[in-house]
């Protein structure tokens, strides 16, 4: 892989917190970028190198460079098994990678993270969603928002015992978990338990949830999945929203439609390696990326709208997810 190409525009500054303030001027400083693998960005927020993770003889994730840029959207696409989902785990330290200590690093926001758990990672801003919903089944919507405010009070055992201490700060958590859940449109479900919200509801709770925490970026890990076409209507729009408010997004999805329609940037994934990066007309037509998803001897030529349509990715993407039974066989391997 060839070193990450200086970007001419990589001395523009930002003027907010996400950035220039309006999305345009964001995208527009990305028309400089070179379209290649670990190309450099002009103000990355996250910024990975030498990241790698083995599960037994298969290489999951060998990442050289990436960086994200702040305040867009960027969709991280790839065939099954391409690494994606172990990708976010590494860098969210709900895994660690094989390379470390043999020069994998990566920071967010300039602050370094190789060696931060899970919920440091949250607390300096960046969070994540999962491919399978984590709400709390027997806890109420509103008791599932609460639980992702950060530096409660009364999460403190000795303060606890003193409602003066935290009960103003409880009452400020629960308005803001309200106002989100209105604007997730999940507020009458405020009271009924968790496990009795449709998938599409998990998703839209899940990501207010996440919201909670006033994250600088947001990960989604394939948010439209299992989500009815009302309900994905809705998703786009809230993350379109997002990034629009100075919020960075990255996010996994199977659905090029929905990739076309919002990201502001791709950066496409296959064998655990980053192939191809590029605004996702000019990604969809990359013969690397054609190569990931229908192999390197291919001989039927697609044309732009048909490249990766719903057919060719509901067959490409099978129910077993090869990540998983990689693990899988691995953790036997130990046993």
């Amino acid at each position: 892989m060839s070193e990450p190409t200086t970007n001419p525009h990589a001395t523009a500054t930002a003027t907010g917190p996400g950035g220039l303030a309006d999305p345009a001027e964001r995208r527009a400083l990305m028309s400089g970028v070179v379209q290649e693998p670990g190309a450099a960005k002009p103000d990355p927020i996250l910024t990975v190198d030498r990241i790698t993770r083995h599960f037994g003889g298969i290489t999951a994730v060998d990442v050289e460079h990436l960086e994200v840029q702040r305040g867009l959207i960027t969709a991280l696409i790839g065939p099954n098994g391409a690494g994606k989902t172990t990708f976010f785990n590494l860098i969210t330290g709900f895994d660690k990678p094989s390379s470390a200590g043999k020069g994998a690093h990566w920071s967010f926001n300039g602050a370094k993270l190789d060696k931060t758990s899970a919920p440091k990672v949250a607390k300096a801003g960046m969070v994540r969603t999962f491919q399978l919903t984590k709400a709390l089944s027997r806890m109420t919507v509103m008791d599932n928002m609460m639980l992702g405010a950060k530096d409660q009070t009364g999460e403190s055992l000795a303060k606890a015992m003193f409602k003066p201490l935290w009960h103003s700060q409880e009452g400020e958590v629960r308005a803001k978990a309200e106002e989100l859940l209105a604007r997730f449109k999940l507020l009458e479900k405020k009271d009924d338990y968790a496990g009795s919200l449709s998938g599409g509801q998990r998703k839209l709770l899940e990501m207010a949830r996440a919201l909670m925490t006033d994250p600088t970026m947001i990960m989604l890990d394939e948010p439209m999945a299992g989500v009815n076409p009302a309900l994905t209507q809705s998703l786009l729009g809230h993350i379109q929203s997002l990034r629009d408010e100075g919020m960075t997004v990255l996010f996994v999805e199977h659905d090029m439609h929905v990739v076309q329609h919002i990201s502001d940037w791709v950066v496409v994934m296959a064998e655990g390696r980053i192939v191809a990066e590029g605004p996702a007309d000019t990604v969809m037509a990359n013969p690397a990326v054609i190569d990931a998803y229908l192999g390197a001897h291919h001989d039927t030529d697609l044309g732009d709208d048909d490249l990766l349509s719903d057919e060719v990715v509901k067959e490409l993407h099978h129910e077993a997810d090869e990540e998983e039974a990689a693990r899988r066989d691995a953790d036997k391997g130990k046993r």
